[in-house]
């Protein structure tokens, strides 16, 4: 008697900042292009389909984790790619990693439940747990540091030995050619650093490739990014609404090489869903997606005017001169009752004092205080159009309900282009920008196909905590109980739905305390700021 091979029940490919507005014209048959991904138009087709409202802030860090563990950031504690402290006279800060998610994620669950699992090129997934069954190779982090955060240990051997023309460097973001980039985004420049994600993304699909056929996860999950960065950078060049109608030179360019790259992804789809199996059911889910921004709001400079902050004073040193050119607001903090730490966090942070004669306000006043600011906000206009610039502020303990609550910020922005703020003391503070970018939208998307996945087409909008219950249902799992999210019914036929009824299980379980064997230094922390920087969440 021999043992049955291994099949992975469930494929989900995560496709960071990817949108409708883009994905629904490649999956088009547009003039003179043609179909740019018809294996996804095929998918679509005999699928289902949702807007994914994202976190308050739509942002990777906090809403990949509520991807991974089925809660808003003010339980898993993650809102930023930036954790800062307050400390009163100084504000210190370092890069989130996987632990400072204080929420058990689905790879955690499926390792309990003896599912193994896969998971690739994941924000916040190193270190990885011991006790994880299956394999984890970490994105967001340099290469020399894949090795030792690559679970298990043996697995980067076997993807270095095994698989032709692996290379860890072009795997992991190469920060040399990226830095250039971003101190040189010519015409000529800009066309190189969306080629340049190609390889990087077949480096990816190859790994996906390598484990799916070796080891048949239960679970497989892999995310590609490179959507994310092109939209970034790209943006003018796969929004039709801003693309010349005939477009020549640098604009059909750019054009192709866009197409170029959504032609690639859709060939590494089929593969791994081929690959997969007709048995298997396949998910696509994004963090957030994207739109155009088209101006610039300097917040910081906004709140000098409204004497909620100062900017310190350089006293020609070198340390104030580090200072000013730091990625984070140089302020006198004896004298800042409220600021916003970084462009990414679209947030600001009220200063309370802990102590009579600290920095910061009385806690007594921090309703009306706060009540003032928040009119203050709401108060701006556009200076060309009239229109107002904020569109809502979101107060944390509505939006961030939770054990880390008070970690996020005290109020958070939602701007009427969807932007990103400047955290830069120039005047004015708002400004046109020259040329619209991308930026991240509130809206991503929710799909599935495969068995038991009816053809209904797009559904009504589901919350980006719906995924994580989506996919352990789809596992055979049954539903946390502290989950904040649901198995949307719509993505299921009936018939499949009875025969497999949604489970309530057990609550998580508190995730386990790690340390890194090695913590990265100063200039790799400094690299990772550079590529932030790049896509517009750092200055």
């Amino acid at each position: 008697m021999t043992d049955t091979p291994r099949k992975t029940k469930t494929l989900f490919i995560g496709l960071d900042g990817c949108t409708y507005t883009v994905l629904d014209q490649m999956t088009r048959d547009l003039p003179g292009t043609g179909v740019t991904m018809p294996f996804m138009k095929s998918l679509i087709e005999r699928g289902t389909r949702a807007k994914l409202r994202s976190t308050p802030n739509p942002l990777t860090p906090p809403a990949w984790c509520s991807i991974m563990t089925g809660r808003n950031p003010g339980e898993h504690g993650v809102f930023d790619f930036i954790r800062a402290e307050d400390r009163g006279g100084e504000v210190y800060w370092t890069l989130y990693d996987a632990r400072d998610i204080d929420c058990e994620t689905i790879w955690s669950i499926c390792s309990r439940k003896n599912v193994s699992v896969a998971a690739l090129n994941f924000p916040l997934t190193a270190p990885a747990a011991e006790n994880l069954k299956g394999s984890i190779v970490p994105g967001f982090i340099p290469a020399k540091h894949l090795r030792r955060n690559t679970h298990p240990r043996e697995l980067f051997e076997r993807i270095k030995t095994e698989i032709p023309g692996f290379d860890p460097k072009e795997l992991a973001w190469d920060f040399d050619k990226e830095k250039q980039a971003m101190e040189s985004l010519s015409a000529d420049e800009t066309a190189k650093w969306v080629r340049y994600h190609l390889p990087r993304e077949e480096q990816w699909f190859k790994v996906a490739e390598f484990i799916l056929q070796n080891d048949a996860p239960d679970f497989m999950a892999v995310m590609f990014d490179g959507t994310d960065k092109i939209q970034h950078q790209a943006w003018p060049w796969l929004d039709l609404d801003l693309l010349p109608e005939n477009p020549r030179g640098h604009d059909k360019e750019m054009r192709e090489v866009c197409l170029e790259y959504f032609r690639n992804l859709d060939g590494y789809i089929e593969k791994l869903v081929t690959l997969a199996g007709p048995d298997t059911q396949v998910f696509f889910a994004s963090d957030h997606g994207f739109t155009a921004s088209t101006y610039v709001l300097r917040i910081n400079a906004f709140l000098e005017e409204k004497g909620y902050l100062t900017w310190a004073q350089s006293d020609g040193s070198d340390m104030a001169i580090r200072r000013e050119a730091a990625d984070f607001a140089n302020l006198d903090w004896t004298k800042t009752t409220a600021y916003c730490r970084t462009p990414s966090s679209n947030g600001i942070h009220i200063r309370v004092a802990e102590k009579p004669g600290d920095p910061g306000i009385r806690p007594e006043d921090y309703e009306t205080f706060r009540d003032r600011l928040i009119a203050d906000l709401k108060s701006l206009k556009h200076p060309r159009t009239g229109a107002p610039i904020v569109t809502d502020v979101l107060k944390r303990e509505e939006h961030f309900p939770g054990q880390h609550m008070t970690r996020a910020c005290d109020l958070t922005l939602v701007l009427s282009d969807n932007g990103f703020v400047s955290i830069k003391n120039l005047k004015p503070c708002i400004a046109d920008r020259p040329q619209a970018i991308g930026t991240h939208h509130p809206d991503g998307i929710f799909m599935a196909a495969g068995p038991g996945i009816g053809a209904a087409g797009m559904v009504d909008t589901r919350q980006i905590v719906d995924v994580a219950p989506t996919l352990l249902h789809s596992l055979g799992l049954p539903v946390p109980a502290d989950f904040e999210g649901e198995v949307p019914a719509s993505f299921f036929d009936a018939e499949w739905l009875a025969a497999h009824p949604v489970k309530k299980g057990a609550r998580t379980r508190a995730p386990q305390r790690r340390e890194l064997e090695q913590e990265m230094d100063a200039g790799e922390q400094k690299q990772i700021i550079e590529q932030l920087q790049m896509l517009g969440y750092m200055e």
